[in-house]
């Protein structure tokens, strides 16, 4: 013990004879220590409180009561515990001694005090106390440790005895410490035994750390333990326990979340690119075929943008539902013509859906798969309280023709899907090698349409509109054509749909109204006063809340009466939405303009929706005019069409007019306006401002 500590020491001591404590207090100072006294039982104890000493002189014969009972009530104290405490007295009797000693004393001082050996003696006690006060710190401090690790820590013998456990509180309702004196069979069971004498065993022969999991039943569920065994000996082990439950189930997530969709839960596109990996190899050994079914639900962004993402993604769920349904019972089964094949279905993200098929014997197999799905989509989908109908296209690659790489296949198939979608939807279409070429002109034509607006490609050509009494020039209809610098003319069917599909179609659908109302402006300026000018609104455009706003801003900016302007909207753009198509339409008719509802027939309407919509014309479609007089269906569809617009006093204006009988029978059963090749072809603005000149000059 250092000098420096000595002189940090405190002693307290305790005896009624003044004299005796001042030779105390002279021996103790001697040596460095700081000396407290009490000359009674009372004073003792308060005293020990306020000095807290290191070593106390208890004289054994007090007044009022004895230095034992001093003893007792100082020991009972928790700072009393480790203090050690030597008795100073005369008595020598065995029963004395014994009695000090169940007390608690650490030692005696024989009277008659010998004063040189008394420092000596303090000096011995307490560098014994410091060293046994440390011991006890640090037994405290380790058993503290032990206990706040979550760790089992346990000694297991060489033959799986279980001789010595911690009981932590991380180990729940394993209780080990039940299991003390007992095989550790009895813990973790026959197999669990097993492996761990196996790991034991290697421990003790290779003086190398073993380390295993296991898993075992508690508590009503599964929890799962890392187990660390280290040889202590040539026949015993220290064996720690971590119970690993909570960073199991932590690390499942982050495997659910990096290889499932968190809204369906079907394995998403890493790992069904990783299972389709693992089945083309399969098949190449055991030369046999795997399909790719790529499927898409048709106009799904209808139903997203119409009805709201939340039924969009309660829709997902339905359809990935249905599809595992479905393919459980394909699965393995080989009833009847069904394939019997392995079956992977994942969802790739937004709409698309792939199913993965192993071990097909032929394409006819891939078809009767996708004619289930189908078939599957030909029944509507309840959301909430909505029926919700809806359909897929689907693309089929098989390997090794279509290719012989995941990436290859899922490419191809995704390739064929695109073809089903563009020769009708609600199909299939296995991939062949034009459909690449078809794929990259798709993927081109749509980069360039991108950039058509600001590279002045598009123009509007005008088709005519005709009153059918008097022969007059009632108006035009704007139709959108694109003159791309390479490909001349583009079909308005190759990239309308495109631009809708992509979401252009809103600053298309803008430039289309801008550049009619200054096209009006001009016809009007150039003397062709009183032209209307029909322009088609997008289904896109009819959701968009601002639209009246906009239409009246382009009006105004243009300088044209609104009046002048007319609105075509389909039919089946409406029944989308009809509430909110209604509010939309009703916003724009207050401000002036026109309303029509294009291709009347082809769509939901009835009457009772009809006389919902606030607007100005009806137009009857082409289809129900093409085929006048040869078809009776069509001439009494036409018919009842013409009926209804003039009951409700709205303009019945007929499309595809191509000949004199379909003239004469849309004037006979009282349609409005007549437009169709039999007066013009869309023309661009300067063959149809000929066409005014010479129409007003023949009139």
């Amino acid at each position: 013990m250092s000098e420096d500590a000595v002189v940090r020491q405190r002693a307290l001591v305790v005896d009624d004879d003044p004299t005796m404590r001042l030779l105390e207090r002279a021996a103790l100072e001697g040596i460095g220590l700081e000396v407290a006294e009490a000359a009674d039982g009372e004073e003792a104890a308060r005293r020990f409180s306020e000095v807290a000493p290191d070593i106390v002189l208890l004289d054994v014969m007090l007044p009022g009561c004895d230095g034992f009972s001093v003893l007792e009530r100082i020991r009972a104290l928790q700072a009393g515990e480790m203090v050690p405490i030597l008795m100073v007295t005369s008595l020598d009797d065995t029963a004395s001694i014994r009695r000090a000693y169940s007390a608690g004393a650490t030692g005696f001082v024989a009277k008659p005090i010998n004063w040189d050996l008394l420092g000596h003696h303090v000096r011995y006690v307490l560098r014994a106390s410091t060293a046994f006060t440390g011991l006890a710190r640090s037994e405290r401090r380790n058993r503290a440790l032990l206990e706040a690790m979550p760790d089992l820590m346990a000694r297991i013998r060489a033959d799986g005895v279980l001789m010595e456990c911690t009981s932590p509180r991380g180990m729940g309702d394993l209780h080990p410490e039940r299991f003390v004196g007992r095989r550790i069979a009895t813990l973790l069971g026959r197999n669990g035994a097993r492996k761990f004498l196996v790991h034991l065993a290697a421990a003790l022969r290779t003086g190398l750390v073993q380390v295993f999991e296991h898993s075992l039943a508690v508590g009503g569920g599964t929890r799962h333990y890392e187990v660390r065994i280290v040889a202590s000996g040539s026949d015993e082990s220290v064996t720690i326990v971590r119970d690993i439950t909570e960073r199991r189930q932590a690390e499942e997530q982050i495997v659910r979340l990096a290889y499932f969709d968190h809204l369906t839960e079907l394995p998403n596109r890493m790992l069904f690119h990783d299972r389709l990996s693992q089945a083309l190899s399969r098949a190449q050994r055991t030369r046999s075929r795997v399909g790719v079914l790529f499927n898409d639900l048709d106009q799904f962004k209808l139903i997203n943008d119409t009805l709201g993402h939340s039924v969009g993604d309660e829709l997902l769920k339905a359809v990935a539902e249905r599809l595992v349904h479905l393919l459980r019972r394909t699965d393995s089964v080989g009833r009847g013509e069904e394939p019997e094949t392995d079956m992977t279905l994942a969802r790739l993200g937004g709409d698309e859906f792939i199913v993965l098929a192993e071990s097909l014997r032929s394409a006819d197999d891939a078809s009767t798969v996708a004619t289930r799905i189908l078939q599957a989509f030909s029944r509507p989908f309840t959301v909430g309280s909505r029926e919700i109908f809806v359909t897929a296209s689907i693309g089929i690659a098989l390997s090794p023709h279509d290719g012989e790489s995941a990436e290859e296949l899922i490419k191809n198939a995704d390739a064929a899907m695109y073809v089903a979608k563009d020769q009708g939807r609600n199909t299939f279409r296995f991939f062949d090698r034009s459909m690449n070429a078809r794929a990259r002109q798709r993927l081109s034509l749509e980069n360039q349409l991108r950039h058509a607006l600001e590279r002045s490609e598009l123009e509007l050509f005008y088709q005519p509109q005709l009153d059918i009494r008097s022969g007059r020039v009632s108006g035009a209809e704007a139709l959108l054509r694109w003159r791309h610098p390479e490909l001349g003319l583009v079909p308005p069917m190759d990239f309308i749909p495109m631009a809708e599909e992509t979401g252009l179609i809103v600053p298309i659908g803008e430039w289309v109204l801008r550049a009619a109302c200054a096209q009006a402006a001009d016809w009007e300026a150039a003397g062709f006063s009183g032209m209307r000018i029909a322009v088609n609104l997008s289904r896109c455009q009819l959701r968009e809340r601002g639209l009246a706003d906009l239409v009246d801003r382009i009006i105004r900016e243009a300088g044209v009466a609104p009046a002048q302007m007319q609105l075509e909207i389909t039919e089946s753009a409406v029944m989308r939405d009809p509430d909110l198509a209604v509010s939309i339409m009703q916003e724009v008719r207050e401000r002036g303009v026109q309303l029509a509802i294009d291709d009347f027939g082809t769509g939901y309407s009835s009457l009772s929706h009809l006389k919902r919509f606030p607007i100005d014309a009806l137009k009857i479609d082409r289809s129900f005019i093409q085929d006048i007089p040869k078809d009776r269906d069509s001439m009494a569809i036409a018919r009842a069409i013409a009926a209804m617009g003039g009951s409700l006093d709205l303009t019945v204006i007929a499309e595809g007019i191509e000949t004199e009988g379909q003239l004469a029978f849309v004037r006979e059963h009282g349609c409005d306006e007549a437009q169709g090749y039999l007066f013009s072809r869309p023309v661009p603005v300067a063959e149809m401002s000929a066409f005014f000149a010479r129409h007003r000059c023949g009139a």
